[in-house]
């Protein structure tokens, strides 16, 4: 299934190379959605969704080995007619008037070039999407931090019931924080600080390749192509024809390299022969998936829905639970105990601004003598006072 888009010269335009750099996120997006939807109504789906990365990287590490090997060009490339051709520069006046062009010689890919382009096409990106969601995680907990402060600092005042022995499980929790602990928290904090740096060159280096590329001041789509010495070139019509061709001579010489007994050579090529089918089909619905994906999103949300739709936001965490003045009442260890009068609540009732549960009677006399909390010594009035219908 191939796709051609206007253009002259073997060289693609800038919109062909941008298409076919845009297109495995595009294929990411509807694997994602269509395994949401189904994780609706199968929950084992959530594991492919919790192990998105990996997933996701596994697959295209096999359309993207399998396409190289075949077309020697990207899953992407490949649908829009592109191939992949090592670049030899000669600086010699004497050869440079025998080439073609600009002195640049096209050449099929070496094994070299395929692994690397393997790595820039799948390990990189990996490595980048992990990244990026450790930076999140990062950014949300230093937000966090900002406007709750840190988890360990939230019931530092806070009286805990048990006594001694509440305080003895605590320091065991403390002194069990494992190394590999600290290191993760330490990590995360370097990748906090060193990833915004990391995008923004990274961004920036392929911003400048593609607007030198479209610009025609350069023949290089992106900085991996540069380093790896590959120019992405249209494929002719010949070379289109010969693909097909070229696979399955691939195919017959792998039937032909199987060892073993008659029948054991049968069940070998059938297996060979289910798996490239599989490839095919696999090829072809993923393609289908995308275009499919890219149609339900135009129909269901315009342009005008998403510029305007507001931002959402996570929820924030609660807030930190009230510290105990010194010179407050101090908390009875049972919690369905009133603090004021020591008996068990009765027509229970709440100081909303510190959350702290009385008999009504008693908190309301002692709120509108002394105007504060008990317990928090934190102003308070007779309109702070709440009823609770359900008591814990």
């Amino acid at each position: 299934m191939l796709f051609q888009v206007g253009g002259q010269g073997s060289r693609p335009t800038f919109f062909e190379m941008s298409a076919a750099q845009q297109l495995p996120a595009s294929l990411r997006a509807a694997l994602t959605y269509s395994f949401g939807v189904l994780a609706l109504r199968r929950p084992m789906f959530h594991r492919v969704l919790d192990y998105e990365d990996e997933f996701f990287a596994f697959l295209m590490l096999i359309l993207e080995t399998h396409s190289l090997r075949t077309t020697e060009a990207s899953f992407s490339e490949s649908l829009y007619g592109l191939r992949r051709r090592a670049v030899k520069i000669k600086v010699k006046k004497d050869d440079a008037r025998l080439m073609s062009g600009d002195g640049i010689n096209h050449s099929g890919l070496e094994k070299r070039q395929k692994v690397l382009s393997v790595v820039f096409l799948v390990v990189l990106p990996y490595f980048k999407s992990k990244l990026h969601s450790i930076y999140n995680k990062e950014r949300e907990a230093r937000l966090q931090a900002s406007l709750w402060g840190h988890d360990d600092e939230r019931f530092d005042d806070t009286e805990y019931i048990g006594g001694e022995d509440s305080l003895a499980s605590s320091g065991n929790l403390e002194a069990e924080a494992s190394i590999r602990t600290r290191l993760t928290k330490r990590i995360q904090k370097i990748v906090g600080t060193c990833y915004p740096w990391i995008h923004a060159s990274s961004e920036g280096v392929s911003f400048a390749y593609q607007l030198l590329y479209l610009l025609d001041a350069t023949g290089f789509y992106s900085l991996g192509l540069h380093a790896l010495g590959i120019q992405v070139c249209r494929a002719t019509g010949q070379e289109l024809m010969d693909t097909s061709s070229r696979i399955s001579k691939i195919r017959s010489r792998e039937r032909e390299r199987l060892r073993g007994p008659p029948w054991l050579k049968a069940v070998q090529g059938a297996l060979l022969s289910c798996m490239y089918t599989a490839l095919d089909y696999a090829q072809t619905g993923l393609i289908a998936a995308v275009f499919f994906f890219k149609m339900m999103e135009w129909w269901y949300q315009s342009a005008e829905e998403r510029m305007s739709a507001p931002t959402v936001y996570p929820p924030p965490p609660p807030p930190p639970p009230p510290k105990v003045a010194e010179e407050g009442i101090p908390l009875p260890p049972d919690r369905t105990i009133c603090p004021l009068c020591s008996q068990k609540r009765a027509n229970p009732s709440v100081v909303t601004v510190s959350g702290f549960v009385f008999c009504y009677a008693c908190i309301f006399k002692y709120v509108s003598q002394y105007k504060r909390c008990p317990i928090t010594l934190m102003p308070a009035t007779g309109d702070h006072i709440r009823r609770l219908f359900h008591d814990v």
